[in-house]
């Protein structure tokens, strides 16, 4: 598996091999850098090669069903091996937002049957989108202090594979309006203990404890059934 950090997201430094370059854009034979997907924006950090050398990574993307990290400079080259390190204050903030988000959808979807048509992760801020008829504001801002006890709980938070046809079984796999890719053969599972299960390939926490406190910012109506929750980490 070249993506790493699927297995464990608390890795900061690794070593790999240097499989293809061109021009600034490097693929590694395995990383734990997290490339922008799903909302969650990408890991930043650098590269050392052999020599000592530094190599700022600036962005991580997808292409072509590998992992490209686009560096600050030229001079790695095929087959060199490399070390990576993940900028883990920003890497750690990220995954306190997602665990959030998902809690956050969780009671959405319990107490309202709303499905996430979309979210965006952020340092400074994160939003979830859903589709809902009936936008009541008072609910929706009962799920902060509902989200919050629920945080200081300090419940514990798994992440596994299951092959497609067993995570199936799942009552609820996802609350994504447009459902699972049915490529996806083997479905990670992100579980919050005996509170949410649910498909993500993203990076979370291993207990709610680390979290903190969550606060709702703004409540957005954006015509239709398209609403809007945007919320810190405090």
């Amino acid at each position: 598996m070249q993506a790493r950090y699927l297995e464990d997201s608390y890795i900061k430094e690794f070593e790999s091999i240097v499989k293809s370059v061109k021009d600034k854009y490097i693929i590694l034979e395995e990383s734990y850098f997290y490339p922008n997907s799903g909302g969650q924006p990408f890991d930043t950090g650098f590269l050392v090669d052999e020599h000592g050398n530094k190599y700022n990574v600036v962005y991580v993307a997808k292409a072509d069903d590998e992992i490209s990290h686009e560096v600050d400079k030229e001079g790695l080259k095929e087959g060199m091996k490399v070390k990576g390190f993940i900028n883990w204050e920003r890497r750690h903030l990220l995954m306190r937002y997602h665990t959030a988000s998902h809690i956050l959808s969780q009671f959405l979807y319990k107490e309202t049957g709303a499905l996430i048509t979309g979210n965006q992760l952020d340092l400074e801020k994160s939003r979830v989108d859903f589709s809902l008829e009936n936008f009541d504001r008072e609910l929706m801002m009962s799920f902060e202090s509902k989200v919050n006890e629920f945080l200081s709980k300090n419940t514990e938070v798994k992440t596994y594979f299951l092959p497609r046809e067993k995570a199936m079984e799942l009552p609820v796999l996802s609350k994504l309006a447009k459902g699972l890719n049915p490529d996806i053969k083997d479905i990670r599972i992100v579980e919050i203990k005996d509170f949410d299960i649910t498909a993500c390939g993203g990076t979370h926490v291993k207990n709610t404890s680390e979290i903190g406190k969550i606060k709702i910012t703004k409540l957005e109506n954006k015509g239709g059934n398209r609403r809007r929750i945007c919320f810190v980490l405090i």
